[in-house]
């Protein structure tokens, strides 16, 4: 038996009572046994006192595949980032570049405090992703991008809806709550756009018998949620006649939303991956979360994939959701509080893990954030509301400390386990091989 203990530390619980208290957490084997512990001693004990303690972030929408394309598809709506870049990176992918990809993704996510992310990936080679996942101690809800349709605009060319199904159902056997239940696996058609009636009914059975989670891009962009509605009706009452607007349903963006459709997310405990940086990055606007708040919609948070944010910079998602609607919704709207349930507790609802992780509990899995206060740009810090200063004040830099299942991966803000030169080396190398395989793209 492994046992760690925690000391001294300000400890935001996120528990149903939001409780903050200040003390110790004793850990055994991965798992939190008493909060707050009297206990003083552990086979690791870590000294956590002028810092803060959190449950690890969870990110709800990301594309650990992308992250090797940072900053090759800037200035540019997500139509022509599609069709011009994205969708030709991502079919030169191998499971080599796949594998460098998510490293890089994960070992970033760890250094800002994210302890769980939902992916989705591209149509091949997800067994990578996985795969890094599960090398590095990663916690995720990963899917293979579904496509069997043709989308017009982007060019982005499907697969034989056997065949999409036919890898997900092996994902599903290799992954799917293995690792002391770390991975998971997700049925991810890429949108309403790219999936045929057939697959999506498909998937609505599957993730309705086995409950799996679905998730998928709503109402991202305006010109294309407005063809798509001339064509045939909204995204969201289409995904709903295909039977899959339920709990097990995540939407990324949802940024064109009608009031109508906020009630069918909250009527169908459906969640929503709140994207402000990849939003605001690609003009695509600014989702009306305040209303889908207040209707009792779950929103979670996410960084998106790093070629439209440039970065998986969990504080920045934080920051920029609290202020971003503000000026329309008035300065009481998105308190500091409410933002980060959104980053942790619901997180955990959104992928179906709110009895695992998202707060610290006794009995849930040990997925810790510790955060140094004595920093710069937020001092002084011995009178500020600790909600308030995590989402205003501190940055990724501040992160000291991360445990995922009782693992310490990051100590004194460096990676225990992992070769931080090694990781960044071979996403270069992976790059460069994945550029000379693509058709019309040079670095």
């Amino acid at each position: 038996m492994k046992t760690l203990l925690i000391k001294n530390g300000t400890i935001i619980t996120m528990n149903p009572g939001r409780e903050v208290l200040d003390g110790n957490i004793y850990i055994e084997d991965g798992k939190i046994v008493e909060i707050p512990s009297s206990r003083q001693s552990a086979d690791t004990v870590i000294d956590a006192r002028g810092k803060l303690v959190l449950p690890g972030f969870i990110q709800i929408h990301v594309h650990l595949n992308q992250t090797l394309f940072r900053g090759m598809a800037d200035d540019m709506d997500v139509v022509d980032w599609l069709k011009l870049w994205i969708w030709p990176l991502e079919q030169a992918h191998n499971p080599d570049s796949v594998y460098a990809s998510a490293r890089l993704s994960i070992a970033e996510m760890v250094r800002g405090g994210t302890t769980t992310a939902m992916t989705m990936e591209t149509m091949n080679h997800t067994e990578a992703a996985f795969l890094a996942a599960e090398d590095m101690g990663f916690r995720a809800v990963i899917g293979n991008a579904m496509m069997d349709h043709w989308e017009v605009g982007t060019e982005m060319i499907g697969e034989s809806t056997d065949t999409a199904l036919k890898k997900s159902r092996a994902l599903i056997e290799q992954f799917h709550g293995k690792h002391n239940g770390r991975l998971h696996f997700a049925f991810c058609p890429r949108g309403t756009r790219n999936a045929s009636d057939e697959l999506w009914k498909e998937v609505a059975q599957i993730s309705n018998q086995e409950n799996i989670k679905v998730h998928t891009h709503v109402a991202e962009n305006r010109e294309q949620s407005d063809r798509l509605a001339e064509e045939g009706g909204r995204e969201l009452d289409y995904l709903d006649q295909m039977g899959v607007v339920n709990s097990n349903l995540v939407i990324a963006h949802g940024v064109w939303l009608t009031d109508e459709e906020h009630d069918l997310l909250a009527r169908k405990s459906a969640s929503v991956a709140h994207c402000p940086s990849a939003n605001f990055k690609l003009a695509s606007g600014i989702a009306r979360v305040p209303e889908m708040l207040a209707k009792g919609v779950n929103v979670a948070l996410g960084a998106d994939g790093a070629p439209c944010n440039n970065n998986l910079n969990a504080f920045m998602e934080m920051r920029l959701a609290a202020l971003i609607h503000k000026p329309r919704c008035g300065p009481k709207s998105m308190p500091a509080m409410q933002v980060l349930e959104m980053l942790t507790i619901n997180g955990a609802k959104a992928a179906g893990l709110e009895d695992q992780v998202g707060s610290l509990e006794t009995g849930k899995h040990a997925d810790v954030t510790i955060i140094g206060r004595d920093v710069l740009h937020a001092s002084p810090g011995s009178a500020t509301n600790p909600y308030t200063q995590l989402v205003y004040e501190h940055q990724s830099s501040d992160v000291d400390t991360v445990i995922i299942d009782g693992e310490v991966l990051l100590q004194d803000g460096q990676f225990t386990r992992w070769d931080k030169r090694e990781i960044l080396d071979s996403a270069e190398l992976e790059l460069r091989k994945l550029i000379s395989r693509s058709k019309g793209i040079s670095l």
